[in-house]
């Protein structure tokens, strides 16, 4: 791997405050000049103040998604995306079997894969923990077993207690063309179930890991980790696990090949 190539946790992205505060302070600069220009419409007379921070206040508490179709906010037009896809049944479908990972310091994402309630996700998501919480979108909390680490791969399988469960499934191989449109859903930031895309660029050698990991051109972010990648036919070809600022492609996002899971799977 090139020296200028850097790769990053999810942790080195956008942080939640970082993000609400940028679209809180977008908002408030956009919201003031339009209250401001509409009251210079309606009256002459001197502004009162009181009126001014009443508008202020009130449009302040507007729905996001009616500000984001007004004023665009690069860093979260994700939601607008996963707004779309998750119109499309196959979609919605999917995302009920994401899960919430959350630690005492940490959240993540991970993914059912039986309806007994296996649940795969990445070893750093729940590392140093041997019983995690785990939210499935419409099926509830649970407490969840790490039963399984692979810090080789960073790839963990927690177990709960669970029937009926909605889960996806897996590729029997990660197999791919180039540029090969994918989904990915997850927890990125402070929201929950966004389902995303993006496309495939290649395998890439990284130097601390003995298998090539896998580049994809999507907007992935903190909270991403353990989110499943989805080809056309809705079964999972990998996990998301980090990010890598690239000489060519800049900023990419990496998944662990399903294919190691399996290698690792039949290893124990």
């Amino acid at each position: 791997m090139d020296s200028n190539e850097k790769k990053e946790d999810m942790e080195e992205e956008l942080d939640d405050e970082a993000l609400q505060e940028l679209v809180l302070e977008a908002q408030r600069e956009a919201l003031t000049k339009d209250s401001l220009e509409k009251a210079s419409k309606k009256t002459k007379r001197p502004f009162p103040k009181w009126v001014f921070w009443v508008l202020a206040s009130v449009l302040f508490v507007n729905s996001f998604a009616v500000f984001f179709q007004i004023y665009s906010i690069p860093a979260i037009e994700f939601l607008k995306t996963s707004a779309k896809l998750s119109l499309q049944e196959d979609i919605a479908s999917y995302k009920k079997a994401i899960v919430v990972i959350s630690t005492e310091d940490s959240k993540g994402t991970g993914f059912s894969i039986s309806n007994d309630g296996t649940i795969i996700t990445n070893n750093h998501v729940v590392e140093g923990n041997e019983t995690v919480t785990v939210n499935f979108p419409e099926d509830g909390m649970f407490q969840a077993n790490v039963v399984h680490t692979y810090p080789s791969v960073d790839l963990a399988v927690l177990k709960i207690e669970g029937k009926d469960l909605p889960y996806l499934q897996l590729a029997e191989q990660t197999t791919f063309e180039d540029d090969e449109h994918i989904y990915f859903i997850g927890n990125p930031l402070s929201f929950s179930g966004i389902a995303n895309e993006g496309k495939i660029i290649d395998f890439i050698q990284l130097s601390d890991w003995d298998t090539p990991v896998v580049m994809i051109k999507a907007p992935v972010y903190r909270g991403n980790s353990g989110s499943p990648i989805l080809n056309e036919e809705g079964q999972v070809i990998g996990v998301i696990f980090a990010t890598l600022d690239h000489d060519t492609y800049g900023k990419v996002g990496l998944f662990v090949p399903i294919d190691d899971y399996y290698r690792q799977d039949v290893a124990e």
